[in-house]
């Protein structure tokens, strides 16, 4: 499969996800300073829309494009859902009365204009008028320069959008400052902030989980702390009566409904559940990529064949932002699940194996490194080709709520 497109998620305020930054690229061996601009921003169209489906690249969200000069010029609007695209405009864009008249047509069409890489200056003047969002670098402006371009600006209809947010400590400064979206690698795997307690409605949860990695499971056990949350009973026994089984009766005992499913079952969907439950007072974000994960590392350790149960990947994948989640230290929460050895090893950074391999290419990929991408899947014999269509049917996997 030759279609690629990396994507960054944008949050607003409310920590949901608002749209994806569709980032430019056309092969797995190609990094974006081989690529012209205008060439990229066709690339992206092209895959995400023609090859992919924009629907499973961005779901319901919005997908923030960059736009060269020359692009912007031409007739690729035709095509383009102004429902689902945001014009994101280079810095190198030079804003001449043909850019601002193309950007007045583009705002009558309903298209929302974007400003990327902001930095004011007298000569956007027209652009500002046009523009519904700025973007502005953390990595490039200090403290007072993220508040100065806001008051110099000064249009109450433009939001302003803060990118390459790497820490909690930003990201708190950008909510204060007034920012209204937030994107970077923070999002992707959070800095842990501080030291805190399990809330009480977590403890059960917390302790499934330890009841599910003990040498010898005890469905009993697993019945018994099931049915102290009733949310968690109701979805079980709606899962086993739904079609995905079609059992003749309708099964009304969570016993019966666990020993039908059987342990590797009733440990998929546990997890999945779980980490659902705790992590709702969290961006979206980070149980989407939990999950995300759980599943391409489940298909990319079941490919690469390796020794132990691929159920190992899951968990890994599924476990990779527990320390997010919980707001604790890895290592603190690991110690009290009694998790595999050899995953828990991976998640602490104690030792390099084929499964912290995996996970290490599974991150590059989602950052789009895909010069680390390929260099990782050389080590592990994995053909690079089958790593989109695993990520494709992991991002499906999970829209579709399956355990």
């Amino acid at each position: 499969m030759d279609a690629f497109v990396a994507r960054q998620p944008i949050l607003d305020r409310s920590n949901k996800v608002f749209g994806y930054e569709l980032l430019f690229r056309n092969s797995i061996n190609n990094n974006y300073c081989n690529l012209d601009g205008d060439g990229a921003t066709i690339e992206v169209i092209k895959n995400s829309f023609i090859n992919i489906g924009v629907d499973k690249v961005v779901g319901n969200n919005k997908a923030f494009i960059n736009f060269t000069d020359n692009i912007l010029k031409t007739d690729i609007f035709n095509i383009l859902s102004p429902e689902i695209v945001i014009i994101e405009i280079l810095e190198t864009v030079d804003p001449t009365e043909e850019i601002v008249d193309i950007c007045k047509n583009l705002k009558s069409q309903g298209f929302i204009i974007a400003l990327d890489d902001f930095v004011f200056n007298t000569k956007y003047k027209k652009l500002l008028d046009l523009a519904d969002i700025i973007k502005v670098d953390f990595r490039l402006t200090s403290g007072h320069d993220r508040k100065s371009v806001m008051n110099l600006v000064n249009r109450k209809n433009i939001k302003f959008l803060t990118e390459k947010v790497e820490s909690m400590e930003e990201y708190n400064e950008a909510v204060s400052l007034g920012y209204s979206y937030f994107q970077g690698y923070y999002f992707s795997k959070p800095a842990i902030v501080s030291t805190k307690m399990i809330p009480e409605n977590k403890l059960n949860n917390i302790k499934i989980i330890r009841e599910l990695n003990k040498k010898e499971l005890s469905l009993e056990n697993i019945v018994m702390l099931m049915k102290k949350d009733m949310s968690l009973s109701y979805k079980f026994l709606k899962l086993i009566n739904s079609a995905n089984f079609s059992f003749r009766n309708k099964i009304d005992s969570l016993n019966q409904a666990v020993a039908l499913l059987g342990e590797t079952g009733v440990k998929r969907w546990l997890y999945y559940a779980i980490i659902k439950s705790i992590s709702e007072d969290k961006p979206h974000i980070i149980i989407s990529n939990s999950i995300i994960r759980a599943k391409f590392a489940e298909l990319l350790v079941t490919k690469l064949s390796m020794k132990d149960d691929p159920f190992n990947g899951y968990l890994m994948g599924m476990l990779s932002m527990i320390d997010s989640i919980l707001d604790k230290p890895m290592d603190e929460i690991l110690n009290e699940l009694f998790i595999p050895k050899v995953i828990k090893e991976v998640l602490t950074g104690e030792k390099t194996n084929e499964y912290a391999k995996v996970l290490e290419l599974i991150l590059a990929y989602e950052k789009g490194q895909w010069n680390i991408v390929s260099q990782i899947s050389k080590e592990l014999n994995l053909d690079e080709n089958y790593i989109p269509e695993a990520y494709l049917e992991a991002i499906n996997w999970a829209k579709d709520d399956n355990y």
